[in-house]
């Protein structure tokens, strides 16, 4: 029964990641900027947070200090993904995500600077790998730089929230947090939109449009994270780490079966994605054997 459930959970899991990575498709799909698309999108995920709370009769008010991290934390998460979808409009949905994968870089880096701890060897060698592999895509699609420099800002920002929010997820609720985040991304989105006269006939919506948008923000937003919280609490966090890995590789599978000769790239492209994408997917296999021999001798040390 219980390898049942955990097959059960495990499909689930890929499932979310598998919505994630359709995020980038959808991005290139929808016709309006980056900006304006991640207005609508964290309005939508915003609202039907709300209603799920609704829905499950749940408290959503925070003390006034919490709200304030939240939402700041929430315009990172807002910038994040206005480079991202930024980074798709104008190069590709592979290239993006290829280059996003460099959070395991930018976290390796920055998780230690803020819990004030060394910076682990098997971190470096993990990042001179990616660094490698993102220097390669330099070069071969050099056309496309403007698209990977947004793209690495993305995965910066998308590395800082996530180091605040593992730090927030272990006295609040994700859901509660989601919440204020997706606000606090449409405040700070609303005020770059102010200040740069982004309110404009542009962001009219055509129906299709609103059908992507509506399935960006509900499903591969709201939907999507609720649905992997829950499942996440089931599997070990190794498991999770090496199946949500799997996000760009999924991604791009979509983008080429969905977008078609627009997502070919050049054999430089792809085994500089191959180093990346293999970097990031044996990084949590390489942390957990380490930490594993560690266990290990001390066991033995204390027989």
């Amino acid at each position: 029964m219980h390898f049942i459930t955990r097959y059960r959970n495990l499909l689930i899991l890929h499932f979310t990641v598998l919505i994630w990575g359709f995020t980038g498709v959808l991005g290139d799909l929808i016709t309006v900027s980056a900006l304006h698309l991640v207005w609508y999108r964290v309005l939508i995920a915003a609202l039907t947070l709300l209603v799920y709370f609704k829905l499950s009769k749940q408290r959503v008010i925070v003390p006034w200090r919490k709200m304030t991290k939240f939402l700041a934390v929430g315009m990172i998460v807002g910038l994040h993904w206005v480079c991202f979808f930024h980074a798709i409009k104008i190069s590709t949905v592979s290239v993006t995500l290829v280059t996003l994968s460099s959070l395991t870089l930018f976290t390796a880096i920055l998780e230690p600077l803020f819990n004030r701890k060394s910076i682990a060897i098997g971190d470096v060698i993990v990042g001179l790998v990616i660094i490698l592999g993102i220097y390669l895509i330099f070069k071969f699609e050099f056309r496309y730089w403007q698209g990977i420099v947004f793209g690495l800002s993305a995965a910066l920002c998308a590395s800082l929230f996530s180091i605040l929010n593992s730090r927030m997820v272990k006295k609040d609720s994700p859901t509660i947090i989601t919440f204020y985040e997706m606000i606090g991304a449409f405040i700070g989105v609303s005020i770059i939109m102010l200040f740069s006269g982004q309110f404009t006939a542009e962001m009219n919506l055509s129906f299709s449009d609103w059908g992507y948008l509506f399935v960006l923000g509900s499903i591969c937003t709201a939907f999507a994270y609720v649905l992997g919280v829950a499942v996440m609490k089931e599997l070990s966090a190794f498991t999770v780490a090496l199946t949500t890995n799997l996000e760009p590789v999924y991604g791009i599978l979509l983008a080429i079966a969905i977008l078609g000769h627009k997502e070919t790239m050049s054999v430089g492209f792809y085994s500089g994605a191959i180093i990346i994408l293999g970097a990031v997917f044996l990084y949590p296999m390489l942390k957990s054997a380490i930490a594993n021999r560690r266990y290990g001798k001390l066991a033995k040390e204390e027989l």
